[in-house]
This record gives C-alpha cells, sequence and structure tokens, in this order.
C-alpha cells in the first residue's frame, strides 16, 4: 500500500515560502511525476515527502497513518537519488544488500532479495563487479535495486537520469516505467523534463513558484491546459500564444495553439515569412514571423520543404484552438 495524503502542507525557510500551501493526494500504485521549472520547488516537495525536510505546516499522511513528525526510516519510503550514492569499495551485490544488512536480515533472506531484485533489473551478470566496472545506466540500475529490495510502500526518484546521456536517458526511461508495471508501487518521479513527465506518468502534477498550477493525466494537460503557464510548460515546442486583435476576435486575451496544430494553407490564414527551418526526417520544424500573430513555431510533415526566406500561409486546425482570459486561465 502506497496512498500519500498532503493537507496544506507549507515549508518555509526562513521568511522565504518556498511550498506556500500544497493539498495532494497521490493513489496507490500511480506514477506521479512532479514536475516544472528549475526552483519551482519539486525537488524541495519530494523531500518534505521522504521526510529529509520538516514540514512547517501542514499534515501528511501515508496509508492514513500520519507522518508528518515520522522519521525518514519510519515512513517506509525508498528514494532514489540523482547522485547514485554507490560505495565504490563494494560489489553490486553488497551495494544492494546494504539496507538489508543494515536492518538485520539473515545471509539467506538477504541473498534471496538480492537475486530477485538483480532479475528484475538485469544485473546477475554483475553482482561481483564494483561501480567503477559498470555504466552510468548500470549504476543508476544498482540504486534502484537497492530501493527495491526495501519492499517500500513508495518509491521516490529525484531527477534520476539527468547525469545521463540522451541515449541512454530514453532506456532507462523504458526501463523504470517496465519496474512500475511489473512492481505495482506508488512512485513518485521528480524531472524539469516534461518529455519525460508526458511518457512516463499516470498523474503529472505541474509546479509553479510553490504551487500546483494542474494535476492530471498528461493527455489531459495536453488537450486543456489550466491556464497560460500549463499551456507553455507541457508539450514540446511549447504552444504558441497570440494576443492582441486576433484574440480579441475570438473573445479572449491570448489564444494559444500547438505547432502541430498549426496548418499551412493555400490561401487566407496569417501571412508570414520563414525565418527557421529544421528538417527532421519525420517532422520539419518552422519558426515564422508573422504579420499579425507574432512569431509562431510550426511542426509540419518531413516532406514539407520551405527554407529561410520563403512566404507561408498559416491556420490553426478547426478546434484546435486554446482561449485565455486576462488571469491567465483557460477560458
Amino acid at each position: 500500500m502506497g496512498k500519500i495524503v498532503l493537507k496544506s502542507v507549507r515549508k518555509s525557510f526562513g521568511e522565504v515560502d518556498v511550498i506556500p500551501g500544497i493539498d495532494l493526494t497521490i493513489e496507490d500504485g500511480e506514477f506521479v511525476v512532479f514536475v516544472g521549472p528549475s526552483g519551482c520547488g519539486k525537488s524541495t516537495l519530494l523531500r518534505l515527502i521522504a521526510g529529509l525536510e520538516d514540514v512547517t505546516a501542514g499534515t501528511m499522511a501515508i496509508d492514513g497513518r500520519d507522518v508528518t513528525a515520522a522519521a525518514p526510516s519510519e515512513r517506509g519510503l525508498a528514494m532514489v537519488f540523482q547522485s547514485y550514492a554507490l560505495y565504490p569499495h563494494m560489489t553490486v551485490r553488497k551495494n544492494i544488500a546494504f539496507p538489508l544488512k543494515m536492518a538485520g536480515l539473515s545471509q539467506a533472506d538477504q541473498d534471496a532479495k538480492v537475486t530477485a531484485a538483480a532479475k528484475v533489473l538485469n544485473l546477475t551478470n554483475y553482482l561481483e563487479r564494483r561501480p567503477g566496472q559498470l555504466s552510468g545506466g548500470q549504476r543508476q540500475r544498482v540504486a534502484i535495486g537497492r530501493a527495491i529490495v526495501r519492499e517500500p510502500s513508495a518509491f521516490l526518484f529525484d531527477e534520476p537520469l539527468s547525469n545521463l546521456d540522451a541515449a541512454l536517458r530514453v532506456t532507462m526511461r523504458q526501463e523504470i516505467t517496465e519496474l512500475h508495471q511489473s512492481l505495482k508501487t506508488t512512485m513518485i518521479y521528480v524531472t524539469h523534463d516534461q518529455v519525460e513527465a508526458m511518457t512516463m506518468a499516470d498523474k503529472i502534477v505541474v509546479l509553479n513558484a510553490g504551487h500546483i498550477e494542474q494535476v492530471g493525466s498528461p493527455l489531459e494537460l495536453y488537450n486543456t491546459p489550466a491556464n497560460t503557464f500549463v499551456a507553455g510548460f507541457i508539450g514540446s515546442p511549447k504552444m504558441n500564444l497570440i494576443e492582441g486583435p486576433l484574440a480579441a476576435e475570438q473573445g479572449a486575451h491570448a489564444i494559444g495553439v500547438r505547432p502541430e496544430h498549426m496548418g499551412i494553407v493555400s490561401e487566407g490564414g496569417w501571412e508570414g515569412k520563414v525565418l527557421l527551418s529544421e528538417h527532421l526526417g519525420s517532422d520539419t520544424f518552422l519558426k515564422v514571423q508573422t504579420v499579425n500573430a507574432g512569431t509562431l513555431t510550426v511542426r509540419a510533415g518531413g516532406e514539407v520543404r520551405l527554407s529561410h526566406g520563403d512566404t507561408v500561409r498559416l491556420a490553426p486546425l478547426p478546434g484546435k484552438t486554446h482561449r485565455f482570459g486576462s488571469n491567465g486561465l483557460a477560458l
């Protein structure tokens, strides 16, 4: 079981409110991703859940048990850090077994749990190696294995892939997702990478300056962003936001159109000149300076052969325009 409930949780450092006050429920077995720009409070929130930071105000419960003042060791959680924090002089086997040894388990029980975790993480052939003999991805799997053997109520991941190269990040992203599907254990994952959030999460929590901007499934946030912050943060490339007369015509302070929902038309629409054209095979990304809508990003098919200086006309696809009020909220 791993249901986590936060009620009016606040964290202050001196006079500064880092987390002004958050209410959040994470259901048992969910894969929840905290996402937001640097300094938004996502790692602080994770550390509050882990018990590595004290809560200034509010309450926190795990499976109905109040853990607001509980020590990290009493919460039944396991944390995987950005730095692998492995013991370099120990073998993989001993690194994974270390928390079991500290808990006083018998050698037979330690061996059984380590063998099972190694099998899940494809580390069986590496158990007698030391961390210095492993790749970055293998070291991260060892760190995850050390968490698995504790059989926690929930796993907490603090930007675990940020030290890996792009290709390995994709592989590890898939492996962690498969691990969640296998273990069915609650996982909370912190990242600044919205692509990781979109591809891994059951539920995304978008944070901004310590506030929750929106909570929902990846597609809910993509299709119905609650405000301009979420609209601009979720989606890659980010949504085009257009203010002025074009927005006023639709009764809004701003309208938003995602790059993939911006169509190239033969007549009508918004005329502009191509400033940049990036051909990536299956996709072509265009930056277009228009007369009425400002600079727009367009995601077109790979067969589009426009280049710098070309004239083009753009129009939103039917039903794909988002409207926002002067307060930034969706209309």
